[in-house]
């Protein structure tokens, strides 16, 4: 039975009146019926793909999500859009379309469905990006609409130790230092990856799955099983009814992504060790609601909130041990307890935060995740840093770092290739601040993530004998004391581009501080000599993208957002 009146909903274009009788007849050649075409219609997008294991289970959650869909009065319409994965794009050129493929999904998921004038949106992603891309672009379109993440990875198993991928790319560190050998590596890369899914680890693709629970995009306990597992298509179907029940009562994720909600979210990243790409990703966010919240705000409340889950690369556990535990709404419910996250929030269940956790208990029995008043640390797991070094912010994840103050000479490099290979030939020492700039968003382009260069220092045993710091990005499984996202960025003349070889640098997590130890008179000698570099591309969507891309402090974005927007699309 159909209760919606298609009058007011943006489909009318596409499926009223005699002059969309040729609309209608595409619709009725891919096996459609009157009473279909009658229906809303929502677009359920995935990012399936065979790039990468972190995609290959979505089509199957795809098709729970349309009977779901179906099942609650609507008209299903699935497409899907890339992804770039950054486990395979790591350590090469490839890096550079990372970042640039969030926009790249944010605006073929807009073009999809304002195309086609959809009426809603169920999104079900699984790679680092994948997941802030459509977030980005279900607050943009503001049609009602609902997340799903696709589900992590299994754990690997190398001589009796559950691993990850990340033990695979310091394995690489290991066998340039001599610590493994040839025949081990091999071991450890074809067990380290079992199944389908996002990498295991708090990096950035279950960073930002646990964010899409804490900012009330997706259903509670949706975040967490495993991408194996069937029980994922129960929250694939659930997640198609849902949007339903979202579109007759016109909630939309703009009613849900609010100031207070992208606190929580913020809050949640911190208590996890989560990625430090979170602070790109919820500023992006933000400016698709046309909200005002950048790194600096995102890092204040990094520097208040508890470190509570003890999850890869700075702690023991990976997703599915923290899903087995008690899941997100666990760990948000002793936030809630403990003040530390706003219960009044709407979410996608139509209900509240407080309303959706008021039944989940603390479960004392596991050692993943503590409460609130018995915190790993008491301060965040991710901490931002301002200085002359960066006026714009900085961002370290600090999670299982043993000492959060560094003092150390630089040595820079102008490129990852250059410092990756100095890292490889050991052409560095203890004591050395690694600087690798012009890899921020304009001056990379892309803001490229340094994971074989940081992880190979681990391997080799300098992990925090050593800092390093960048214009470009981490990733979320990236550890030792590792400074990304400063700003501004080199390219554009950033202090970053005046370091030279020897310079003292300063990082102190605990005051939330970095400086280059010159004098400011030296620093204006060095500001008159220097001179902007040519671009490294001149063409195509990497020079598109450097045309139009703003400064990490505000999410690396490429357009105004909703504060500029004349029209929403919900409302055509």
């Amino acid at each position: 039975m159909n209760n919606f009146d298609k009058k007011k909903l943006p489909s009318r274009h596409t499926t009223l009146g005699p002059e969309r009788a040729p609309h209608r007849s595409f619709y009725y050649a891919m096996n459609l019926k009157k009473e279909d075409v009658v229906k809303p219609f929502v677009g359920v997008v995935s990012t399936w793909n065979e790039a990468a294991p972190c995609n290959i289970a979505l089509m199957r959650q795809a098709q729970s999500t349309k009977k779901g869909v179906f099942e609650n009065g609507g008209t299903p319409r699935e497409f899907c859009t890339i992804t770039v994965t950054d486990g395979i794009a790591m350590g090469h050129e490839g890096m550079k379309s990372s970042l640039i493929s969030r926009e790249v999904i944010a605006d073929s998921t807009e073009l999809t469905v304002r195309g086609h004038c959809y009426d809603a949106l169920v999104g079900i992603a699984g790679c680092d990006k994948s997941l802030p891309g459509l977030m980005m672009a279900m607050c943009r379109l503001n049609v009602p609409s609902v997340f799903l993440y696709g589900g992590s990875i299994l754990p690997g198993k190398f001589k009796g130790k559950d691993v990850t991928v990340v033990d695979v790319y310091e394995g690489v560190g290991m066998h340039e230092a001599g610590k493994m050998t040839d025949e081990e590596l091999e071991e450890l890369e074809l067990n380290a990856c079992p199944s389908a899914g996002a990498c295991g680890g708090q990096f950035t693709a279950n960073t930002m799955a646990c964010v899409s629970e804490a900012i009330g995009l997706a259903l509670p306990f949706s975040s967490g099983t495993p991408a194996p597992y069937l029980e994922r298509d129960k929250y694939a179907f659930d997640s198609g009814i849902q949007v339903m029940n979202l579109l007759k009562n016109k909630i939309r994720p703009r009613d849900i992504v609010t100031l207070e909600s992208l606190k929580n979210a913020a809050v949640i990243v911190a208590a996890t060790g989560g990625s430090t790409n979170a602070a790109l990703h919820l500023p992006a966010i933000a400016n698709e609601c046309g909200i005002k919240f950048n790194l600096l705000d995102v890092a204040k409340i990094f520097k208040k909130t508890p470190y509570l889950a003890d999850l890869k690369p700075g702690g023991k556990y990976v997703a599915k041990d923290m899903f087995e535990a008690g899941g997100v709404p666990m760990l948000l419910k002793t936030l809630l307890d403990g003040g530390l996250i706003d219960g009044n929030c709407l979410t996608v269940t139509g209900k509240t935060m407080k309303e959706n956790l008021k039944d989940i208990e603390f479960n004392k029995n596991q050692k993943v995740m503590r409460s609130h008043n018995d915190p790993i640390t008491k301060t965040g797991g991710v901490v931002g840093l301002k200085g002359n070094l960066a006026k714009e912010g900085a961002i370290v994840k600090v999670a299982g770092l043993s000492k959060l103050k560094f003092t150390g000479s630089a040595k820079c490099f102008d490129s990852e290739e250059e410092a990756f290979y100095a890292v490889k030939n050991k052409k560095y020492k203890e004591g050395d601040v690694i600087v690798i700039r012009y890899e921020g968003p304009k001056g990379g382009p892309g803001m490229r993530e340094m994971l074989s260069t940081t992880a190979a220092i681990y391997g080799q045993g300098m992990g925090e004998k050593v800092a390093l710091i960048t214009d470009g990005r981490f990733s979320g499984a990236t550890r030792g004391f590792c400074v990304g996202h400063i700003g501004p960025e080199a390219f554009i003349g950033g202090m970053i581009a005046l370091i030279k070889d020897g310079d003292e640098i300063v990082i102190d997590a605990n005051k939330g501080s970095i400086d280059l130890k010159i004098s400011k008179k030296e620093i204006e000698k060095r500001k008159k000599k220097w001179k902007q570099k040519k671009p490294n591309f001149n063409s195509g969507t990497l020079w598109k993208y450097s045309q139009s891309v703003g400064s990490s402090q505000n999410g690396a974005v490429t357009h105004p957002g909703a504060s500029k927007e004349k029209k929403c699309y919900a409302d055509i």
